[in-house]
């Protein structure tokens, strides 16, 4: 067997067999230390905390050498193990429905920056929207003992509000306000957001309406928005046509197959209500593809006011929603250690050209 010669913290290794397994090779090799980070750059373990951290004093030699010394070794900080040394927690965790369209990027991109600036590290995680690997991932997260978790909505299973009480940590519901907050919620009213929907459709003077959305048993906010549209229908006297409702996630595709089926069983529509931006994108294609005049023939309205509906040859009639600026304010009063509370952004309707 060969031998591996060690001169100082680096080690020169006998070339590798062929065939010889390079990660098992890769899995039995030790963690390196800050021990031996500092050992190497000649300095105490409180300095090379102290310079990863780039807080405290130290000089400009001290770091060069600490840095120096994280390289050659390969030294990846334990982040969990110093949050936990802490005063407290710097770790904020996201556990998130998709990342398939703009909307919790943009979430993400608020309360990250706030996030960084205040020397806090976001972690998340996706459920795809089941309520069952929400509470798993949630349960994933809080082991880490994070200052915060922030979630998408109100509506979780018992396990998970029960853990999330339990947490000891700040929880932050987002995008949504109808119902009761654990902790803090920030956000803006969804059922509000399907009743403006409505009324300005009736106030444009359509009546035979239609709906195509993607799982609403999934989507709880699209399901209020949902809701909350149709009951306004009623009052109205003008109560939904139709509606084509796809299995799965929504997307540009699905939204065109979606106008594309509900055409072919109701073809005197005068408007359709899409779940999302998204869906609706993929509707007005649809249209331009058939020649369907917009609005004319058919008026399209969607929700979430992406920046692709602005810059359509006809811009998108929508619900602008704060998408960056929920991240921002969440992030702002974890930060801030705010009281419970719900903080209310509001909507804006976007009249476009498309309805």
């Amino acid at each position: 067997m060969g031998t591996t010669r060690v001169i100082g913290r680096q080690a020169e290794r006998p070339p590798r067999k062929p065939g010889s397994n390079v990660a098992m090779e890769f899995k039995h090799q030790a963690t390196v230390t800050l021990a031996e980070v500092a050992e190497a750059a000649g300095v105490g373990e409180s300095t090379v905390s102290r310079v990863l951290r780039n807080h405290g004093s130290f000089s400009g030699k001290t770091r060069e050498r600490v840095m120096a010394a994280v390289e050659r070794l390969g030294y990846v900080p334990n982040r969990i193990a110093g949050t936990l040394a802490s005063t407290g927690s710097r770790l904020v965790a996201f556990v998130i429905p998709s990342l398939s369209n703009i909307v919790f990027p943009d979430v993400l991109r608020g309360a990250s920056a706030v996030l960084e600036e205040n020397r806090y590290q976001a972690v998340f995680s996706v459920t795809d929207y089941d309520p069952g690997k929400e509470e798993a991932l949630a349960a994933a997260m809080l082991a880490w003992r994070p200052a915060a978790v922030m979630l998408a909505g109100y509506e979780h299973t018992e396990g998970t509000v029960k853990m999330l009480r339990a947490s000891g940590c700040r929880i932050v519901e987002l995008l949504d306000l109808d119902g009761d907050a654990l902790d803090i919620a920030v956000g803006f009213s969804n059922r509000a957001a399907g009743r403006e929907s409505a009324a300005f459709l009736l106030k444009r003077g359509y009546r035979r309406i239609g709906y195509v959305g993607h799982d609403l048993n999934r989507d709880t906010r699209a399901g209020k928005r949902f809701s909350s549209f149709c009951e306004t229908l009623d009052a109205h006297d003008a109560p939904l046509v139709a509606r084509e409702i796809l299995a799965g996630a929504s997307s540009v595709e699905n939204g065109r197959l979606g106008l594309e089926r509900l055409l072919a069983r109701t073809t005197d529509l005068d408007a359709v209500y899409f779940s999302n931006d998204d869906m609706a994108l993929g509707g007005y294609f649809h249209c331009l593809a058939q020649g369907i005049a917009i609005p004319s023939k058919l008026a399209i309205f969607g929700y979430n006011g992406l920046d692709i509906g602005r810059v359509t040859p006809q811009p998108l009639s929508t619900i602008r929603t704060p998408r960056v600026a929920t991240g921002q304010i969440a992030a702002q009063m974890v930060v801030a250690n705010a009281p419970p509370q719900a903080v209310d952004l509001g909507f804006e309707l976007i009249e476009g050209a498309t309805a």
